[in-house]
């Protein structure tokens, strides 16, 4: 179960190599704690959060304003489709040597893990959090909650933001039957130390009869991820954003 995120020793050894986590004061082992984490992450019955733990994530104006530019540059461009292509790698079991994408899947659920690269920059990585966010709207979805949750370790701090979604409930057909899509999705942003990590996305089909099958993982991705290239003239736009 969830073998490509819970095969600790090649993880440990990619997170090294690559320093996604690296931080001052942060000991060799942190690694093995984020697959901890991970796993209680993606658990099916997760012990519950001390009350309080889990704030709104919020905004703020100018990070809004920035946000929306950074749309309108459309520098998302520069990673979507590579993000897309990296996926099928992953699919393939063909390493990628810049894009790293994890697979899960537990109990018929899905979901992927697309790994942070210091080429990106934190601010562009967490305009990329909230475009997915807005994707996945696109896609007949109304956003249920954003919350985000820090906890501090002896050595380090881990935070969590999180976009859940569900499909909207209108959209049903003359049986009677509700479109579910592809279930509710998850988005979650995670970061040690307020370095990115990786940004998760997990689907949970409904299992009843009152919803139509769902549409698989595959088309989810394709839905979300496959778009052109960047233009030479968007490349160029990457440092505009790269700061928090």
């Amino acid at each position: 179960m969830l073998t490509a995120v819970f095969h600790a020793q090649k993880q440990t050894e990619a997170l090294h190599s690559a320093k996604l986590f690296a931080a001052p004061g942060v000991p060799p082992e942190t690694p093995p704690t984020l697959f901890t984490f991970l796993k209680r992450l993606l658990s099916t019955a997760p012990p519950p959060a001390p009350s309080g733990s889990w704030q709104p994530l919020q905004r703020s104006a100018s990070q809004e304003h920035a946000h929306q530019q950074w749309v309108q540059d459309q520098v998302y461009l520069n990673w979507m489709g590579p993000f897309f292509k990296a996926y099928h790698y992953a699919k393939a079991g063909l390493p990628n040597p810049q894009w790293r994408v994890e697979l899960l899947q537990e109990e018929g659920r899905q979901g992927a893990l697309f790994f942070y690269h210091p080429s990106i920059g934190p601010g562009n990585f967490r305009h990329l959090f909230d475009f997915l966010r807005d994707r996945v709207i696109a896609l007949g979805y109304n956003l249920a909650t954003s919350d985000q949750r820090s906890r501090r370790h002896d050595s380090y701090t881990e935070t969590v933001a999180k976009h859940f979604l569900k499909p909207q409930p209108r959209d049903c057909t003359a049986t009677g039957r509700c479109n579910q899509r592809f279930g509710t999705i998850m988005v979650d942003l995670m970061s040690i130390n307020n370095q990115p990590g990786f940004i998760r996305i997990f689907c949970n089909p409904y299992d009843n009869d009152i919803f139509t099958p769902p549409h698989s993982f595959d088309e989810l991705m394709e839905a979300l991820f496959k778009l052109p290239d960047a233009p030479p003239e968007v490349q160029k736009l990457i440092t505009k954003y790269t700061k928090p």
